[in-house]
């Protein structure tokens, strides 16, 4: 992986380190098509609060927002998460096989 992969893998992580924003996630991993306004009644936060957690996503390129005035409608970005699915798998595979460090079981 390159420096700028890297960056842009803590990056996405960190969008993703907050409960809000996870919720947020689900939410439109479950609702076909765009959802606008309906995210801070299914959120359970303040408006400011789900405000800025959608431009954190935003700004992390994991949920695209359009325009449909007065709204702003936002739904996951295509493949948005594929770099960070493929990070894991590859940190998962390496762990399958640890050739050092491994803690003898005890009887």
């Amino acid at each position: 992986m390159s420096e700028i992969d890297d960056e842009l893998l803590a990056a996405l992580a960190k969008a993703l380190g907050h409960p809000a924003r996870l919720k947020i996630l689900m939410l439109l991993a479950r609702t076909p098509g765009c959802i606008g306004g309906d995210i801070v009644q299914a959120v359970g936060l303040a408006q400011p609060t789900v405000s800025e957690h959608l431009r954190i996503l935003k700004t992390a390129g994991v949920i695209e927002g359009q325009i449909d005035p007065p709204r702003v409608c936002y739904a996951l970005a295509p493949d948005a998460l594929a770099h960070l699915a493929a990070t894991i798998a590859a940190l998962e595979a390496a762990s399958a096989n640890p050739s050092c460090c491994v803690t003898p079981a005890y009887s």
